[in-house]
């Protein structure tokens, strides 16, 4: 009978052992990996911008062309949205996410048609400039509701801030064939050229169900067995160029009056 709770006893002290190793390991994995996890996420993110303002077809696609595309052309910059104007502050350090969950960062939207809950009071914004440092393209992040959770992305625009460059999500849960579509390159290639806001200032883009007519200037044709999903793009671009989202920012920047 001791026999037997000896080799248990064994057997358990050996099982612990092996657990605090394999635990160990893990953790060191986790750290060692964690800077190159940091850095493919910058790269994503890099990219998805170049993508937004046309650049990234300017590139070779390797990561060191697309950074030091990104270094010598875009400028990240710190915004308050309820006021619109440039604020002093780190965009490396900035995270959307992180900050809508912080109550002293963020305030819930009056009318929250993009079912994003919460709003950070910052953004960063990204100014494209051409070799002779003239800003040709903004980026504008975007974030809303789709089918199944939030939809992460970009809006380029030319410098008049109406006119799209390109529409580019990075980050979605949507169902794929269905509301993944917005990945698709054929969906994204028919954003160049249409305008957010009418002659009124009011905003206009939107996905059409069915197709947008010809000559539309602010429909895109909507996400196929994809209600849901098209809806969601289409609230997420009402919100973020509303008065709660950039408006403040592009009418400032469009006189000339942000500092």
């Amino acid at each position: 009978m001791s026999s037997n709770k000896e080799t248990f006893g064994k057997t358990v002290g050996f099982v612990f052992v092996v657990c605090l190793v394999c635990a160990a390991l893990v953790s060191i994995a986790a750290v060692q990996l964690k800077p190159l996890q940091v850095e493919n996420k910058l790269l994503d993110q890099q990219t998805k911008i170049l993508e937004a303002s046309g650049l990234l077809a300017t590139t070779d696609g390797s990561s060191k062309a697309i950074k030091a595309t990104f270094a010598k052309l875009v400028e990240a910059k710190m915004i308050d949205l309820d006021t619109g104007e440039f604020i002093e502050g780190n965009p490396k350090l900035f995270d959307e996410r992180r900050n809508a969950r912080d109550v002293t960062k963020s305030d819930k939207p009056e009318n929250d048609i993009a079912g994003i809950n919460r709003r950070s009071h910052d953004a960063v914004v990204y100014l494209v400039r051409n070799e002779s440092g003239k800003v040709e393209t903004v980026v504008l992040p975007i974030v809303g509701s789709g089918l199944w959770n939030l939809m992460y992305g970009y809006v380029g625009l030319e410098a008049d801030l109406n006119t799209v460059r390109s529409v580019i999500y990075s980050d979605h849960s949507e169902t794929p064939g269905l509301g993944a579509e917005v990945m698709n390159p054929k969906w994204k290639a028919l954003w160049p050229g249409k305008k957010i806001y009418n002659s009124a200032g009011e905003v206009k883009a939107r996905l059409v169900k069915g197709g947008a007519k010809a000559g539309d200037m602010h429909g895109v044709d909507a996400l196929s067995g994809a209600t849901l999903t098209s809806n969601g793009v289409t609230r997420t671009l009402q919100f973020w160029f509303g008065e709660e989202g950039y408006a403040p920012f592009i009418a400032k920047y469009r006189a000339g009056g942000v500092n």
